[in-house]
């Protein structure tokens, strides 16, 4: 397959999107924390190359052991509550030296892949019940291992990746409107029970997340909305062009260390300050680039698994991006997801450049090139 492959068809605007997009990540990392920009920059190197060597690799072929990364997927993710190390009350990271592993952000991607070649195998059967039943039993393994980590976030993040392939794949019209019609109503008497303190579903400290993004100014949340409140501060002081990265402005939040989680998942009020609401809109057209890219070449994919494929990944990149920025703006309750190629994690930007490393090989592939 690899010398069928033409370099006119090598996707290169996304490679400049994703490319430009993390050395702009990478220069605010080190404004935001420069100890840990070396990683950042050592994590760009490595996922350019895993990317170029993933993107001349056959996808369908890479999809014949689709199994066998979904059974080592939720083996890590068992694995790391045993053998993990906690921080803030949760356990998700293995650490290998300095560097940390989380293999939540590594579930992301598995899913995609192991459910392109599920759902490829099974489309036509997608919307029979003990078709749906099985998928649905599948994926509530790493869903719930996910989620008991806890990490409710990333679970949430992945559900949203699952439930749009699942609706590439042809889930039925009817389907979707029944199971709406119980899921809405249920989770709004959940989110007002949850909210009124009649049950107790959440952990203390997402909890204290939601309460102190409702009520900010109530004495017992003014501590823990401070992290959101100084972000929306940040976001505002840098006006239209920003005070500029690495500046000595004493009145900086990012300076005196008023945002925590700044070069994680604050980022994005690191960039507001420092680069103004210029840099911001820069930072979400790149962002929009890469999804319509992605969305692009799941459109001329040669097959359902290869659109599942580019389709899962901007579905990905497109929520998180959602979420993330939501948060840091004050739209969401805090919910400690990162911001795609720009925030720091070695483990979420590996995986970010394995999928797409994925979707080029997918638009070498096209249909319109046969």
């Amino acid at each position: 397959m690899l010398n069928q492959y033409k370099i006119k068809n090598y996707n290169f605007k996304l490679v400049f999107f994703v490319s430009l997009l993390t050395i702009l990540g990478i220069m605010v990392i080190g404004s935001a924390n420069p100890s840990v920009q070396s990683k950042q920059i050592f994590g760009f190197v490595v996922g350019l190359v895993i990317m170029v060597v993933v993107s001349l690799l056959d996808y369908q072929e890479l999809l014949n052991f689709s199994f066998i990364y979904y059974f080592v997927g939720c083996a890590l993710l068992l694995l790391v509550k045993f053998l993990g190390y906690s921080s803030k009350g949760a356990q998700r990271w293995f650490a290998l030296g300095p560097v940390k592993i989380q293999p939540s952000e590594l579930a992301k991607i598995v899913i995609i892949v192991f459910f392109a070649a599920y759902l490829n195998k099974y489309s036509e059967k997608i919307n029979e019940r003990d078709r749906l039943l099985k998928t649905l039993a599948i994926v509530a393994v790493p869903l719930f291992l996910i989620v008991s980590q806890p990490d409710l976030s990333t679970t949430i993040v992945t559900a949203f990746i699952f439930v749009s392939l699942l609706f590439i794949a042809g889930l039925s019209y009817k389907i979707i409107v029944r199971v709406l019609a119980v899921i809405v109503p249920a989770f709004i008497v959940a989110v007002i029970l949850v909210i009124t303190n009649v049950i107790d579903l959440l952990h203390g400290y997402q909890m204290e997340r939601i309460s102190a993004w409702l009520y900010p100014d109530a004495p017992q949340n003014v501590d823990k909305a401070r992290q959101q409140v100084n972000s929306i501060m940040a976001i505002g002081s840098g006006q239209m062009f920003g005070k500029g990265l690495n500046n000595t402005d004493a009145a900086s939040l990012n300076n005196t260390h008023y945002i925590s989680e700044s070069h994680t998942d604050f980022i994005f009020s690191v960039i507001g300050e420092e680069l103004g609401f210029v840099g911001s809109v820069v930072v979400i057209i790149l962002l929009a680039c890469i999804v319509y890219q992605c969305i692009k070449i799941g459109m001329k994919a040669r097959d359902l698994s290869g659109q599942l494929i580019c389709y899962g990944m901007a579905s990905w990149i497109a929520f998180q991006s959602f979420v993330n920025i939501c948060v840091t703006t004050g739209l969401m309750p805090n919910t400690g997801l990162t911001l795609p190629f720009v925030s720091y994690g070695l483990t979420s930007l590996l995986s970010l450049f394995i999928g797409i490393g994925l979707v080029l090989n997918v638009g070498l592939q096209c249909k319109k090139y046969y």
